[in-house]
């Protein structure tokens, strides 16, 4: 069952047109959340990111689009799809209404939510070889647009085709000034002498949740420093380590780059603590 407006309709329902703006222009933004057992983790920094991101693209945001309204739609969701009580993937999409081409007839959204289950409650740490590289056939260009999550993704699609033509688990971008900004799925930390660093959001990586989370537990692990700073490519063979984080995953090390074989010591007590943040709230 999916979730088009507050109705729950058949997955197979057709719910879009082809003049949908999502589709026809990218003219829309989403949330991924992870829900477990009817609890939506982190759920205040994804609202307060997706209705900033709405003012940025110029959406009109509706007067019953609180917390509380959203969160029953999810839950809504979770309930027609007999996930209740296991954990699951929530995408929210918001798209602006049709009519118009570059410029729109109306800042009014729609929005629909679909659900998928996930196997694991809590996080766990992927010790399989993880592979990366980096993607340079084309570059993230820093701004405000490149920390939203909004459905313009093509370097991320074509980076994942390049990663799978090229057996690698996965691609790190970089920004036009040729910096490393993040994942093709999530930010990135870099772990090197007791410093851990991950990009500022002025290189133009995403303004991750679980980063947010990282940085949170970061800054109080005793005996580490966080920094914020951009990190050049020349970087990464030098680090102790390297993980990539999201809402889903949590933490994925890094185990290979290049050359480099990286150790997974900070992911794990960081991972530790998150579900431990997580089990206390």
């Amino acid at each position: 069952m999916v979730n088009f407006n507050g109705t729950l309709y058949d997955a197979s329902s057709n719910l879009l047109s082809i003049e949908n703006r999502g589709y026809a222009y990218g003219d829309a933004l989403f949330e991924t959340l992870k829900v477990v057992h009817g609890k939506v983790l982190f759920w205040e920094d994804h609202y307060f990111r997706l209705m900033a991101s709405m003012r940025i693209m110029r959406m009109e945001i509706p007067m019953n689009f609180t917390m509380e309204f959203l969160e029953n739609e999810i839950l809504k969701t979770i309930e027609a799809n007999q996930l209740s009580k296991a954990s699951a993937r929530v995408r929210i999409n918001v798209h602006r209404v049709e009519g118009g081409k570059y410029s729109p007839v109306s800042n009014d959204i729609e929005y629909n939510i679909v659900s998928e289950r996930l196997d694991a409650d809590f996080y766990s740490l992927n010790e399989a070889s993880y592979t990366v590289e980096l993607f340079k056939d084309f570059y993230v260009a820093p701004g405000l647009l490149s920390t939203l999550k909004s459905n313009n993704k093509s370097i991320n699609v074509l980076g994942s085709i390049f990663a799978k033509e090229n057996d690698f688990d996965n691609c790190l971008l970089l920004n036009t000034e040729k910096t490393v900004v993040e994942a093709l799925n999530g930010n990135l930390f870099l772990v090197k002498d007791r410093v851990i660093k991950t990009p500022p959001l002025s290189e133009g990586c995403m303004k991750g949740i679980m980063r947010k989370q990282l940085m949170e537990l970061v800054e109080k692990l005793e005996g580490y420093t966080l920094e914020e700073a951009a990190i050049s490519p020349f970087e990464l063979q030098k680090a102790d380590e390297l993980f990539i984080t999201n809402v889903i995953t949590g933490i994925q090390p890094i185990t290979k780059y290049r050359k480099k074989e990286f150790t997974t010591e900070v992911s794990k007590l960081l991972l530790d603590k998150l579900n431990t943040k997580i089990r206390l709230s």
